[in-house]
């Protein structure tokens, strides 16, 4: 399986194929809006508005599997995502990324970048990037900025 194999549903219920991002650098990223981490949303959203429209797509997927800092419903989340961090880039229901329960695409992201000891998602906010032919090209930890990766993003673009 591919990473355009999969498809997952939007807040407003869409379901959307990957295969729709193909040719686009994609950024996926388990957010979850009451994490020390969240400010993290303000990067995301800067380079969704710099790149937006230049090839890159940037994936949220709340996720309450960590210290139960995504407790609200979908709806819930969107509003707090549009409204106190101003997201306007694409964001799905809430998932599970770890366990039996894990959303199918979160399984294979995780298979494909299994570390050393174990391909678990540790916490909020780990991102992963794949590039325009659907590889998956490298996993960050939580605490890696979304500006910090700005010019493997531009690299991979420009390809």
């Amino acid at each position: 399986m591919k990473f355009y194999d999969y498809s997952a549903t939007l807040m407003d219920g869409t379901d959307i194929n990957m295969e729709q991002y193909k040719g686009n650098v994609v950024l996926v990223v388990n957010t979850a809006t009451k994490c020390g981490l969240a400010p993290q949303f303000d990067e995301l959203e800067a380079l969704h508005q710099k790149y937006g429209e230049k090839g890159l797509a940037i994936l949220g997927f709340p996720c309450n599997q960590f210290a139960n800092q995504e407790s609200g419903s979908n709806d819930q989340i969107q509003n707090v995502c549009r409204l106190d961090f101003g997201v306007t880039f694409t964001l799905f229901e809430k998932v599970d990324v770890n366990g039996d329960e894990a959303h199918p695409l979160y399984k294979f992201l995780r298979k494909e970048t299994k570390g050393m000891f174990s391909d678990k998602i540790k916490w909020n906010f780990t991102k992963f990037l794949v590039d325009k032919e659907g590889n998956i090209v490298k996993r960050y930890a939580p605490t890696v900025k979304p500006m910090s990766i700005e010019q493997e993003l531009i690299r991979l673009m420009a390809k």
